[in-house]
């Protein structure tokens, strides 16, 4: 296993920090994706809901491979896209999906006296949402959150499939050079597990910080 790393270390390091770009890009755009249409599900427009949950529901149950074909084969005869842009995308799209059915429901979860209190106080709908409910819904929903961040991590591998030079792809490629494929998946499992380590750590101190300040 040394061997292997040691030979194509190059191409592997080339491949984890692809992932990290994909998996760091595919966060924040699915986490604002998902927070507007968390916020159209339960807006008091039942035009706004519907448009909101339709979103979801359709890419909640689509696969993920056919929303990344789709952009790979599909868009990208119009639009020049690279398996890199189709893949991350499509993690974009999906995941978004989900988070936004966590922050629903996080923001779901916040006593309804906290919005007729700040509309008692003058607030607007969308003021009394952004400033008072929406941030206790997103600590509610941090656990949830980190879970979709993780498997967004590990959604990420989608790459692979349209030759998007990311960790698994590079490992695919190596494997098939080398005849070794036991030792270089477990090179590459290792390195996912860092990642997704690291962000279930930074979930983890994030919801400690957030459950002290609530003590306060």
């Amino acid at each position: 296993m040394i061997d292997i790393f040691t030979q194509n270390w190059q191409t592997i390091l080339n491949g984890f920090w692809v992932t990290i770009l994909s998996s760091v890009i595919g966060l924040v755009g699915s986490l604002l994706l998902g927070t507007i249409f968390a916020l159209l599900e339960l807006a008091p427009s039942r035009s706004l809901r519907i448009i909101g949950t339709a979103f979801v529901e359709f890419f909640r149950n689509i696969p993920l491979l056919v929303i990344t074909m789709f952009f790979y084969v599909v868009v990208s005869s119009s639009f020049k896209i690279g398996g890199f842009w189709s893949g991350t995308i499509g993690l974009i799209l999906y995941t978004s999906a989900f988070i936004a059915e966590c922050l629903r429901g996080g923001i779901a979860s916040v006593d309804a006296g906290q919005m007729e209190g700040a509309r008692s106080n003058g607030l607007t709908y969308t003021q009394a949402m952004t400033h008072i409910v929406l941030p206790q819904g997103f600590r509610l929903a941090i656990p949830s959150l980190g879970n979709q961040f993780i498997n967004l991590v590990k959604n990420s591998s989608i790459l692979s499939f349209v030759a998007g030079f990311d960790l698994m792809y590079q490992a695919n490629v190596i494997s098939g050079a080398n005849l070794d494929p036991f030792n270089t998946y477990i090179i590459v499992g290792i390195l996912y597990l860092l990642i997704t380590a690291s962000v279930s750590w930074v979930v983890k101190r994030l919801e400690n910080r957030i459950g002290k300040e609530v003590i306060r």
